[in-house]
């Protein structure tokens, strides 16, 4: 059953809770939600199986969440500020967190800004390219979200992501806005003097997020997971994957 808390701009952000054992937050990929990237794919089952409680949320824009229009509602900042607020929201004042894609980026400006709340991170579909693959892409993708004919949308990247949204229902004004957000961004140095552990996973087959090898070594406890014949979406419902969280979780927490 979905809960709802109230964000400090009056955004309402949508999350649920299952299980009853120590607490992982999860952070859906852009353009999804909770159920799409986590219940679908069986995680909400495997998670709960192996002991933990699982706070999922709909990311302001996706979901059941509230959807502003507005690209200055979705700073990295505010999204963050919307993670944290369902945390306390369930009494958490540290939990490891796990995303993907987008929600891998939030998860790491969270380990910079809030490091106490985030013990230990698993950061998928995001990898080598974390540091150069979206920048001049972001309104690309938009405008193919946006334009009134999905034929029309001729970019390789903005079709797939035009596709992704309009099965999922997606109110394209809102995620279009999410897409040309503002966004934290952090140098190779920074990212080498954070001390949680660190899980990367990626697709063998993920074009926009490279490789995960390179990526998990500028941590200083980062491991890294490569899942065989997997892309940008097809990663997330793997068994490898989630064989590796459950081990990473057991090795380090």
């Amino acid at each position: 059953m979905s809960k709802i808390v109230t964000a400090a701009d009056g955004v309402k952000i949508a999350y649920e809770t299952l299980g009853a054992g120590p607490p992982i937050v999860l952070v859906h990929g852009f353009s999804a939600n909770r159920a799409i990237t986590w219940r679908n794919t069986g995680w909400y089952d495997w998670l709960t199986r192996a002991g933990w409680t699982v706070i999922a949320l709909d990311c302001r824009g996706h979901g059941e969440s509230d959807k502003p229009h507005e690209r200055e509602a979705y700073h990295d900042r505010i999204m963050i500020s919307d993670i944290l607020a369902v945390m306390d929201a369930e009494g958490v004042v540290s939990a490891p967190v796990m995303g993907y894609s987008m929600g891998s980026y939030l998860s790491v400006g969270m380990m910079n800004l809030f490091p106490a709340r985030i013990p230990a991170a698993i950061l998928a579909g995001v990898g080598e390219r974390y540091f150069s693959f979206w920048g001049p892409r972001n309104d690309i993708v938009a405008e193919g979200l946006l334009a009134e004919d999905p034929n029309t949308v001729t970019d390789p990247l903005a079709k797939e992501f035009r596709t992704f949204a309009d099965r999922a229902g997606n109110d394209r004004l809102a995620i279009a806005a999410c897409m040309r957000r503002g966004r934290l961004s952090y140098t190779a140095e920074e990212l080498g003097r954070l001390t949680q552990p660190v899980l990367v996973v990626c697709g063998e087959d993920d074009p926009i997020a490279g490789r995960a090898e390179p990526f998990a070594a500028l941590f200083a406890k980062g491991e890294a997971v490569s899942v065989p014949r997997r892309n940008h979406h097809s990663t997330v419902g793997d068994r490898l994957f989630k064989e590796a969280v459950r081990d990473f979780l057991d090795e380090t927490l």
